[in-house]
Protein backbone atom coordinates (compact mmCIF):
# COMPACT_ATOMS: atom_id res chain seq x y z
CA UNK A 1 0.00 0.00 0.00
CA UNK A 2 1.10 3.52 -0.79
CA UNK A 3 2.82 5.57 2.10
CA UNK A 4 -0.59 7.92 2.36
CA UNK A 5 -4.26 6.73 1.99
CA UNK A 6 -4.99 9.82 -0.23
CA UNK A 7 -3.63 12.29 -2.06
CA UNK A 8 -6.14 15.63 -3.24
CA UNK A 9 -6.04 16.40 -7.04
CA UNK A 10 -8.33 18.79 -6.99
CA UNK A 11 -10.80 20.77 -4.33
CA UNK A 12 -13.58 23.67 -4.06
CA UNK A 13 -16.40 24.51 -1.70
CA UNK A 14 -18.61 21.85 -4.43
CA UNK A 15 -16.47 18.54 -4.24
CA UNK A 16 -13.11 17.48 -3.77
CA UNK A 17 -11.48 14.70 -5.98
CA UNK A 18 -8.10 11.90 -4.44
CA UNK A 19 -6.15 9.79 -5.75
CA UNK A 20 -6.79 7.08 -3.39
CA UNK A 21 -3.73 4.26 -2.13
CA UNK A 22 -4.38 0.75 -2.81
CA UNK A 23 -6.02 -1.37 -0.14
CA UNK A 24 -8.50 1.15 1.01
CA UNK A 25 -12.16 0.95 1.59
CA UNK A 26 -13.74 3.78 -0.01
CA UNK A 27 -16.89 2.87 2.06
CA UNK A 28 -17.25 0.85 5.33
CA UNK A 29 -17.59 -2.66 5.28
CA UNK A 30 -18.11 -5.67 8.11
CA UNK A 31 -14.18 -5.29 8.66
CA UNK A 32 -14.99 -2.12 10.32
CA UNK A 33 -12.01 -0.57 8.98
CA UNK A 34 -10.88 3.26 8.60
CA UNK A 35 -12.21 4.73 5.09
CA UNK A 36 -11.31 6.67 2.37
CA UNK A 37 -14.31 8.83 3.07
CA UNK A 38 -13.12 9.20 6.71
CA UNK A 39 -9.71 10.27 6.18
CA UNK A 40 -10.58 12.87 3.45
CA UNK A 41 -13.77 14.06 6.14
CA UNK A 42 -10.44 14.20 9.14
CA UNK A 43 -8.47 16.44 6.45
CA UNK A 44 -11.03 18.80 5.66
CA UNK A 45 -12.00 18.95 9.42
CA UNK A 46 -8.04 20.03 9.71
CA UNK A 47 -7.51 22.27 6.69
CA UNK A 48 -10.89 24.41 7.40
CA UNK A 49 -10.82 24.14 11.24
CA UNK A 50 -14.21 22.83 11.23
CA UNK A 51 -16.57 21.72 13.83
CA UNK A 52 -18.45 18.62 14.75
CA UNK A 53 -19.72 16.35 11.68
CA UNK A 54 -18.39 17.73 8.29
CA UNK A 55 -20.55 16.19 5.20
CA UNK A 56 -18.96 14.55 2.19
CA UNK A 57 -20.99 12.35 0.14
CA UNK A 58 -19.40 8.82 -1.90
CA UNK A 59 -20.45 9.85 -5.72
CA UNK A 60 -19.22 6.38 -6.56
CA UNK A 61 -16.66 3.97 -5.60
CA UNK A 62 -13.29 1.93 -6.80
CA UNK A 63 -12.71 -1.24 -5.05
CA UNK A 64 -10.57 -2.14 -2.28
CA UNK A 65 -7.57 -3.36 -4.23
CA UNK A 66 -8.10 -0.84 -6.75
CA UNK A 67 -6.37 2.99 -6.66
CA UNK A 68 -7.20 6.08 -8.55
CA UNK A 69 -9.51 8.88 -8.82
CA UNK A 70 -12.51 9.18 -6.48
CA UNK A 71 -14.75 12.21 -6.37
CA UNK A 72 -16.92 13.49 -3.30
CA UNK A 73 -19.45 15.94 -2.87
CA UNK A 74 -19.16 18.61 0.22
CA UNK A 75 -22.63 19.46 -0.03
CA UNK A 76 -25.78 18.08 -0.78
CA UNK A 77 -26.43 19.93 -3.87
CA UNK A 78 -23.23 18.90 -5.16
CA UNK A 79 -23.98 15.15 -4.72
CA UNK A 80 -27.53 15.11 -6.26
CA UNK A 81 -25.90 16.58 -9.37
CA UNK A 82 -22.67 14.82 -9.44
CA UNK A 83 -24.78 11.59 -9.03
CA UNK A 84 -27.28 13.24 -11.53
CA UNK A 85 -24.01 13.19 -14.41
CA UNK A 86 -22.85 9.90 -13.27
CA UNK A 87 -26.56 8.25 -13.99
CA UNK A 88 -26.76 10.03 -17.12
CA UNK A 89 -22.86 9.09 -18.75
CA UNK A 90 -21.65 12.60 -18.37
CA UNK A 91 -18.65 11.58 -16.80
CA UNK A 92 -15.50 10.33 -18.94
CA UNK A 93 -13.58 7.74 -16.50
CA UNK A 94 -9.82 6.44 -18.05
CA UNK A 95 -8.53 3.62 -16.48
CA UNK A 96 -4.93 1.55 -16.94
CA UNK A 97 -5.50 -2.24 -16.34
CA UNK A 98 -1.75 -4.32 -16.38
CA UNK A 99 -2.41 -8.21 -17.58
CA UNK A 100 -0.80 -11.02 -18.10
CA UNK A 101 -2.43 -12.14 -21.59
CA UNK A 102 -2.25 -9.99 -24.69
CA UNK A 103 -5.56 -9.46 -25.96
CA UNK A 104 -6.35 -10.74 -29.41
CA UNK A 105 -7.36 -7.35 -30.77
CA UNK A 106 -5.90 -3.81 -30.08
CA UNK A 107 -9.18 -1.49 -29.14
CA UNK A 108 -12.63 -3.26 -29.10
CA UNK A 109 -16.05 -2.62 -27.15
CA UNK A 110 -16.73 -5.38 -24.42
CA UNK A 111 -20.55 -6.01 -23.83
CA UNK A 112 -21.53 -8.84 -21.19
CA UNK A 113 -24.42 -9.12 -18.73
CA UNK A 114 -23.32 -9.24 -14.91
CA UNK A 115 -24.77 -11.62 -12.02
CA UNK A 116 -23.03 -10.49 -8.93
CA UNK A 117 -23.64 -12.91 -5.38
CA UNK A 118 -23.87 -11.12 -2.84
CA UNK A 119 -23.09 -13.55 -0.32
CA UNK A 120 -19.60 -14.28 -2.14
CA UNK A 121 -19.24 -10.37 -3.01
CA UNK A 122 -18.47 -11.79 -6.78
CA UNK A 123 -19.77 -11.11 -10.63
CA UNK A 124 -20.33 -13.70 -12.64
CA UNK A 125 -20.86 -11.98 -16.65
CA UNK A 126 -22.39 -13.50 -19.40
CA UNK A 127 -22.57 -13.42 -23.26
CA UNK A 128 -26.39 -12.88 -23.11
CA UNK A 129 -28.86 -11.54 -21.05
CA UNK A 130 -30.08 -13.93 -18.10
CA UNK A 131 -32.11 -13.32 -15.03
CA UNK A 132 -31.37 -10.72 -12.78
CA UNK A 133 -28.41 -9.49 -14.90
CA UNK A 134 -27.41 -6.18 -15.81
CA UNK A 135 -25.34 -4.70 -18.90
CA UNK A 136 -22.24 -3.84 -18.75
CA UNK A 137 -20.23 -2.45 -21.68
CA UNK A 138 -16.33 -0.92 -21.76
CA UNK A 139 -14.50 0.27 -24.54
CA UNK A 140 -10.14 -0.94 -23.99
CA UNK A 141 -7.13 0.03 -26.38
CA UNK A 142 -4.05 -1.68 -25.68
CA UNK A 143 -0.57 0.06 -25.19
CA UNK A 144 1.87 -1.75 -25.30
CA UNK A 145 4.10 -4.31 -23.30
CA UNK A 146 7.09 -4.47 -20.66
CA UNK A 147 8.39 -7.72 -19.37
CA UNK A 148 5.30 -9.91 -20.88
CA UNK A 149 2.85 -8.03 -19.41
CA UNK A 150 0.41 -5.64 -20.86
CA UNK A 151 -0.79 -1.99 -20.50
CA UNK A 152 -4.25 -1.67 -21.41
CA UNK A 153 -6.61 1.72 -21.37
CA UNK A 154 -10.43 1.48 -20.29
CA UNK A 155 -12.92 3.39 -20.99
CA UNK A 156 -15.67 2.00 -19.46
CA UNK A 157 -19.65 3.21 -20.02
CA UNK A 158 -21.62 1.57 -17.77
CA UNK A 159 -20.27 1.51 -13.85
CA UNK A 160 -21.58 -1.88 -12.72
CA UNK A 161 -19.77 -3.59 -9.57
CA UNK A 162 -16.33 -5.18 -10.71
CA UNK A 163 -17.37 -4.68 -13.99
CA UNK A 164 -13.76 -4.20 -15.69
CA UNK A 165 -11.73 -6.72 -13.71
CA UNK A 166 -14.68 -9.56 -14.76
CA UNK A 167 -15.24 -8.22 -18.03
CA UNK A 168 -11.29 -8.30 -18.51
CA UNK A 169 -11.67 -11.65 -17.12
CA UNK A 170 -14.08 -12.96 -19.43
CA UNK A 171 -11.89 -11.56 -22.40
CA UNK A 172 -8.97 -13.96 -21.13
CA UNK A 173 -7.63 -11.53 -19.55
CA UNK A 174 -7.44 -11.33 -15.65
CA UNK A 175 -5.71 -8.19 -14.13
CA UNK A 176 -2.49 -8.89 -12.87
CA UNK A 177 -2.77 -9.84 -8.71
CA UNK A 178 -6.70 -10.51 -9.70
CA UNK A 179 -7.00 -13.76 -8.18
CA UNK A 180 -11.00 -13.53 -7.65
CA UNK A 181 -11.48 -13.01 -11.63
CA UNK A 182 -8.89 -15.73 -13.28
CA UNK A 183 -5.24 -14.35 -12.22
CA UNK A 184 -2.90 -17.95 -11.34
CA UNK A 185 -1.15 -15.63 -8.48
CA UNK A 186 -1.83 -12.77 -5.90
CA UNK A 187 0.47 -9.41 -6.53
CA UNK A 188 2.85 -8.94 -2.77
CA UNK A 189 1.12 -6.18 -1.92
CA UNK A 190 -2.24 -7.58 -2.24
CA UNK A 191 -3.38 -5.29 -4.65
CA UNK A 192 -4.56 -5.78 -7.98
CA UNK A 193 -2.99 -3.82 -11.23
CA UNK A 194 -5.76 -1.42 -11.97
CA UNK A 195 -5.58 2.01 -11.57
CA UNK A 196 -8.34 4.93 -12.00
CA UNK A 197 -6.07 7.22 -13.86
CA UNK A 198 -8.14 10.39 -15.28
CA UNK A 199 -11.41 11.73 -15.15
CA UNK A 200 -13.36 15.15 -17.27
CA UNK A 201 -16.55 15.90 -16.66
CA UNK A 202 -17.92 19.52 -16.08
CA UNK A 203 -18.50 20.57 -12.64
CA UNK A 204 -21.78 20.76 -11.33
CA UNK A 205 -22.07 23.78 -10.03
CA UNK A 206 -19.43 26.22 -11.96
CA UNK A 207 -20.51 24.82 -14.98
CA UNK A 208 -16.41 24.32 -16.30
CA UNK A 209 -14.48 21.46 -17.31
CA UNK A 210 -12.87 19.65 -14.68
CA UNK A 211 -9.60 17.00 -15.99
CA UNK A 212 -7.92 15.28 -13.49
CA UNK A 213 -5.07 12.79 -13.66
CA UNK A 214 -4.09 10.55 -10.72
CA UNK A 215 -0.76 9.78 -10.74
CA UNK A 216 0.50 6.06 -10.46
CA UNK A 217 1.07 4.09 -6.97
CA UNK A 218 4.39 4.33 -5.85
CA UNK A 219 5.69 1.19 -6.88
CA UNK A 220 8.43 0.45 -9.67
CA UNK A 221 6.12 -1.87 -11.43
CA UNK A 222 3.33 0.64 -12.13
CA UNK A 223 6.18 3.10 -13.09
CA UNK A 224 7.84 0.83 -15.72
CA UNK A 225 4.69 1.83 -17.67
CA UNK A 226 5.04 5.37 -17.53
CA UNK A 227 6.68 4.54 -20.86
CA UNK A 228 3.56 3.39 -22.46
CA UNK A 229 1.16 6.32 -21.99
CA UNK A 230 0.27 7.90 -25.40
CA UNK A 231 1.84 11.15 -26.59
CA UNK A 232 -1.25 13.07 -27.06
CA UNK A 233 -2.03 12.22 -23.54
CA UNK A 234 1.41 13.05 -22.08
CA UNK A 235 1.71 16.60 -23.34
CA UNK A 236 -1.89 17.58 -21.94
CA UNK A 237 -1.58 20.52 -19.64
CA UNK A 238 -3.59 18.91 -16.81
CA UNK A 239 -2.87 21.50 -14.18
CA UNK A 240 -4.58 24.43 -15.40
CA UNK A 241 -7.50 23.10 -13.11
CA UNK A 242 -5.74 22.25 -10.15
Amino acid sequence: MAKKPFQVIYEDNHIIIVNKAQGILVQGDSTGDKTLSDYVKDYIKQKYNKPGDVFLGTVHRLDRPVSGLVVFARTSKALERMNELFRKREIQKTYWAVVGNKPEKKTGKLTNWLVKDENRNTVKAFDEEVAGSQKAELTYRYLGEINHYHLLEINPITGRPHQIRVQLAKMGCPIRGDVKYGYPRPNLEGNINLHARRLYFVHPVKKEPIICKAALPENPFWEEFLELEPEDVKTENLDFLY
